[in-house]
C-alpha cells in the first residue's frame, strides 16, 4: 500500500499544533530560539538544559516542559528515562554543543571524549529512544544542529569536527532507516552563530593564533564567508521550524548549510 503525502498547512496560523518537541541545549543561544520558534508555531516544547534555572525560566516562557539534565550523566539517559521524556515526541532536535580549541598535541583526551559523547553518542542515544514512536504514530522529525564543521575543517577544533561530521553521517542513516514510516532527518550547518559559545572561543582563538582578541572576528571567524557578518539564533530557528513542517515532508538526509558563502569555497 503506498503511503499518501503529507498536506502542507500553508493556512494554517499554527502548523504545529499538536506536535511535540524536545530540544536539547534549549535555554540560551540557537536552542532558545528554535524553543520559541516551535512553540510559536504551536507546538509543545521540552527544553533541555543542564542549567535548570534557565531550563525552567525557558519552558514557563513558551508554555512547555523543562527537562534539567546534564546529558553527560549516563545515569541520566538509561532506556527507562529515555523512553518516559520522550514519549510522544515528534520532532527531536539534537542541538547541545561545547567546544574546545586547541592544537592536537596539546588537545586534552578526556575533553575529546566529553565532546564525541556530548555531540554524537548523546544524539544516537535520543534518536534510538525517539523512533519507536516516531515509527508508530508513522511521523517524525530529526533535526540535527550540525555546523559548517559538519562539512569543512579548521585547524585546533578536532574533537568538534570530528563530533559534526559522524553526526552528520549518523543523520543520513537515519534518514535511510526512518524513510518508509515517515520519519525524517536533516543537519543545518550554520556557520558562527552569535551565541555564547561562540563568544567564549574568542579568547581561545587569539591565543592559538597569536592575535589580538579585537582581530579574531574579521581574521579568524569571518574570513571564508561572503557575507561578514555572525548568524543570527533566530534565522537558524526558522530554518529548523520549517524542516519540522508537514512542508518539508520529502526533505531527507540533507545537510543545508547557512554559513554566509563558506562552505560555497
Amino acid at each position: 500500500m503506498t503511503s499518501q503525502p503529507d498536506t502542507p498547512q500553508h493556512a494554517t496560523a499554527k502548523p504545529l499544533t499538536g506536535r511535540r518537541a524536545l530540544v536539547t541545549g534549549g535555554a540560551s543561544g540557537i536552542g532558545l530560539a528554535v524553543v520559541e520558534t516551535l512553540a510559536g508555531r504551536g507546538a509543545h516544547v521540552i527544553v533541555a538544559d543542564r542549567d535548570a534555572e534557565g531550563c525552567s525560566r525557558a519552558a514557563q516562557s513558551v508554555g512547555g516542559s523543562a527537562w534539567a539534565v546534564d546529558l553527560l550523566d549516563r545515569d541520566a539517559l538509561t532506556d527507562d528515562r529515555l523512553a518516559d521524556v520522550l514519549d510522544g515526541v515528534d520532532i527531536l532536535v539534537n542541538n547541545a554543543g561545547i567546544q574546545h580549541v586547541s592544537p592536537i598535541e596539546d588537545f586534552d583526551p578526556s575533553a575529546f571524549r566529553r565532546m564525541l559523547v556530548l555531540m554524537l553518542e548523546v544524539p544516537f542515544l535520543l534518536v534510538r529512544a525517539a523512533l519507536p514512536g516516531m515509527y508508530e504514530r508513522d511521523f517524525g522529525r530529526v533535526i540535527n544542529i550540525s555546523s559548517v564543521h559538519g562539512l569543512r575543517a579548521s585547524p585546533y577544533k578536532s574533537a568538534y569536527v570530528t563530533a559534526k561530521h559522524g553526526l552528520e553521517g549518523l543523520s543520513k542513516v537515519t534518514a535511510l532507516e526512518g524513510g518508509a514510516h515517515r520519519v525524517t532527518s536533516n543537519c543545518v550547518n550554520p556557520g558562527y552563530v552569535r551565541t555564547p559559545l561562540v563568544e567564549k572561543q574568542l579568547a581561545d582563538q587569539a591565543r592559538v593564533h597569536g592575535i589580538d582578541e579585537a582581530e579574531v572576528l574579521d581574521r579568524i571567524l569571518l574570513t571564508e564567508s561572503a557575507i561578514k557578518r555572525l548568524v543570527e539564533p533566530a534565522e537558524v530557528a526558522s530554518l529548523v521550524a520549517w524542516l519540522a513542517s508537514d512542508d518539508a515532508a520529502m526533505v531527507t538526509g540533507a545537510s543545508y548549510t547557512m554559513d554566509g558563502g563558506w562552505s560555497a569555497r
